[in-house]
């Protein structure tokens, strides 16, 4: 059980959770999951956690979280601009772990040790199923997109190149 499992289970939000042997010398553990699930790639989202200057503390880099699908690449200029910065940047795997608790692969948006800015890729608001991260590589949780919006207090935004 992770943390993610284990919050949604708390607040009982409706939820599957798929698991897959993964591989790890695999290059996208998206596609990984995608692949081996059989599921359409529209609906799996990686995690991505960002960095970025506080807008009132310049000496303080604060962190972000985007949910963009495992097909796409993150535009970090339209991610600044939701977050309201000039320029953001993907965050040290050492600052990931420590703020989310999960290692890189496996990270979830859900369950994580602080609560950070959550910006989810407006086309999960479309679908009436989304797969993220249950919080390990080879675990999936399916879940609809309002509850994870909902569980992050996310807001929806075009995040994609």
């Amino acid at each position: 059980m992770t943390p993610a499992i284990t919050l949604l289970s708390k607040k009982r939000i409706k939820h599957s959770v798929l698991k897959y042997e993964h591989e790890p010398n695999t290059s996208s553990y998206g596609l990984e999951a995608v692949e081996k699930l059989g599921l359409a790639p529209e609906s799996v989202f990686k995690t991505l956690v960002v960095c970025y200057v506080n807008k009132e503390n310049k000496e303080h880099k604060e962190l972000a979280v985007a949910i963009v699908p495992v097909t796409t690449k993150l535009s970090e200029k339209k991610m600044a601009k939701v977050l309201g910065t000039k320029k953001v940047a993907m965050a040290s795997a050492d600052a990931v772990i420590a703020s989310t608790g999960y290692v890189l692969g496996g990270v979830s948006p859900l369950g994580q040790k602080k609560r950070l800015v959550t910006v989810i890729h407006e086309s999960a608001a479309t679908l009436d199923t989304i797969h993220v991260s249950a919080g390990k590589r080879g675990l999936e949780v399916a879940l609809r997109a309002a509850d994870l919006a909902a569980l992050t207090n996310a807001k929806f935004a075009e995040l994609s190149i």
